[in-house]
């Protein structure tokens, strides 16, 4: 069995669950899961999780992302993209630079209301699925954060940006908001995840390639190591005989480490036996000033 993450170029037509079904097949294991949905006609960077790393994926869905997205100016739709029905339809009267302006008006934090068609849960129900039934309900507005939105192109009524973005951050709607600023609407048209945490573009592979590999014995050589994910944590390398309590899921003290670093009240670390075998994240501190578990990751043969 695989463990860790392959970093998946999801290509359009597939939403991630279909990824996941076909990563199922390809890889022959069943556990394996996304890190957070992509809409089917969006493309980019999807990593998925394998074996024992699938615990990872509510810590991935949490990073920041980053996208590239085509707004088009002029229009509304029920969906907030062009795949929608078409509630409104003008001819946008607006210059570059009130554009521009409304454009970095949204970066920083801002209260955005998250779209009808969209997996969120209100009362059970997904509200896509309210949505595709006829009905609207009323949604909470979110704190999100936008840390950057660069104009990479400017043919009006299209505009191609560059976002940066928190975790909860819709796209499609961040679109509408700017169409609604400006006073003419606008929709998504396009959008590619070009980054969700430390996964890029420059180490995804589609679909068919990792088939490929997989065919040829060579799927894990993209397998990247869980311990990866945690590379801004000192790493705590712990003596024989504390293994056991560590495989046990236990808690460990100082005394049980190689070496005693300057580790400090409340740090978070990496846990490794002499072997480097990596077992999962401690942190240290309490009243009794010991490592204490908060994510294993165990049975990684």
């Amino acid at each position: 069995m695989y463990n860790g993450i392959i970093n998946i170029y999801k290509e359009a037509g597939y939403t991630s669950h279909d990824v996941v079904a076909k990563m199922r097949g390809i890889l022959k294991q069943k556990k394996i899961g996304h890190t957070g949905t992509l809409d089917p006609d969006a493309v980019g960077v999807l990593p998925v999780c394998l074996g024992c790393g699938t615990k990872l994926c509510d810590m991935l869905t949490d990073r920041d992302k980053e996208y590239v997205a085509q707004l088009l100016l002029g229009v509304v739709t029920d969906t907030q993209d062009t795949s929608g029905q078409i509630l409104k339809e003008t001819r946008p009267e607006v210059s570059e630079e009130e554009v521009q302006r409304a454009i970095a008006s949204f970066v920083g934090a801002y209260a955005q209301v998250p779209p009808m068609y969209s997996a969120l849960k209100v009362n059970g129900k997904k509200l896509y699925e309210l949505a595709r039934a006829g009905k609207e309900v009323e949604r909470q507005a979110r704190q999100v954060t936008i840390y950057e939105a660069e104009i990479l192109d400017m043919q009006l009524p299209r505009v191609t940006l560059r976002v940066a973005c928190s975790k909860g951050t819709y796209i499609r709607t961040l679109c509408h908001d700017i169409g609604h600023k400006l006073g003419c609407g606008g929709v998504m048209a396009s959008l590619k995840r070009t980054r969700a945490g430390m996964f890029g573009l420059d180490t995804a592979i589609t679909l068919s390639e990792l088939e490929k590999l997989a065919g040829e014995g060579l799927a894990g050589d993209r397998v990247i190591a869980v311990d990866s994910v945690f590379s801004e944590l000192s790493a705590v390398h712990v003596k024989p005989e504390a293994v056991r309590l560590i495989e046990n899921g236990n808690a460990f003290y100082r005394k049980h480490i190689q070496e005693d670093g300057a580790v400090i009240q409340g740090q978070q670390v990496r846990v490794y036996n002499a072997e480097e075998k990596f077992y999962g994240i401690y942190e240290y501190g309490g009243e009794m000033s010991r490592f204490t578990p908060v994510k294993m990751f165990l049975n990684q043969e």
